[in-house]
């Protein structure tokens, strides 16, 4: 409930849809990546950072391309 009471804040600020959804997509990975590592001393693998940045680098050209 909290998740979708920030996003359609965040619509209403006039973020486009596809931006604002990527954004949450991503912080979503990633904060869930990063809770298990902390948590429940789970690996990250370069491997896996570097799938984290792509995502992130993903939802930037998106919002670069509108």
């Amino acid at each position: 409930m909290i998740a979708f009471a920030l996003l359609s804040g965040a619509l209403r600020t006039g973020m486009p849809l596809g931006v604002a959804y990527g954004v949450w997509a991503a912080a979503g990975i990633v904060l869930t990546a990063l809770l298990s590592r902390l948590l429940f001393r789970e690996v990250l693998t370069p491997l896996m950072l570097g799938g984290m940045g792509l995502i992130a680098a993903g939802v930037l050209l998106v919002e670069l391309g509108g």
